[in-house]
């Protein structure tokens, strides 16, 4: 067995933490483990992404139906969801104890509008007309797995719905940009931060 965060049941020794981080301007929680990613502090890449999406998207993002894959223990998503409360987030991840830590951490920060279940990429997911679908995908689970992640968004979005990902140039950003004007036919970058790049792609009629 593995304790690597991109496997169903990761073999590790607990060691919880609890821990508080601002994002989108609420202080939120996190309860975190062994065996999930970036389980010291929010990652970079997913604060560079929330601040792309509240920068560029705020007004869709307000009544959105949304779909965070690859959620891990929920800052994106939870994020998303108590700032904007009337938005509903579909959070999942392969990952079942991320996926407990993800519930747990919603519970704590009294987020009630997500829905929170395991899904290897879109295996469990049967809603197509999502608003946006966001990933920080698991790089380290290879590039087949990343651009499954973004081409299997296409049939989960709704016409003029959005994909929105975060990606390291130095880990894949112009190989996934690439992939994602294969399926979608556009991709733009958001925003770029110390390498971290944010691509959006838009489902056309």
């Amino acid at each position: 067995m593995t304790n690597y965060y991109y496997t169903e049941n990761p073999d590790v020794q607990h060691d919880e933490k609890t821990w508080s981080f601002t994002l989108l301007d609420h202080d939120l929680n996190f309860t975190t483990d062994n065996g999930v990613f970036s389980k010291s502090r929010v990652d970079f890449g997913s604060c560079v992404m929330l601040d792309a999406l509240a920068e560029n998207e705020a007004e869709l993002l307000a009544q959105a139906k949304i779909l965070d894959v690859g959620c891990g223990y929920g800052p994106i998503g939870l994020a998303l969801a108590k700032k904007w409360p009337a938005n509903h987030v579909d959070m999942v991840d392969v990952n079942n104890l991320a996926m407990d830590l993800a519930k747990k951490n919603a519970r704590n920060n009294g987020i009630s509008n997500v829905s929170i279940f395991p899904s290897n990429q879109y295996e469990g997911v049967t809603i197509t007309d999502y608003d946006f679908v966001l990933t920080n995908p698991p790089i380290r689970a290879g590039k087949p797995v990343v651009h499954g992640i973004l081409s299997g968004a296409y049939d989960h979005l709704k016409v003029g719905g959005r994909l929105v990902v975060v990606i390291q140039k130095k880990q894949g950003a112009p190989s996934a940009q690439k992939k994602m004007v294969e399926v979608f036919g556009n991709c733009q970058v958001l925003k770029k931060n110390k390498g971290y790049f944010i691509l959006e792609a838009v489902k056309e009629a």
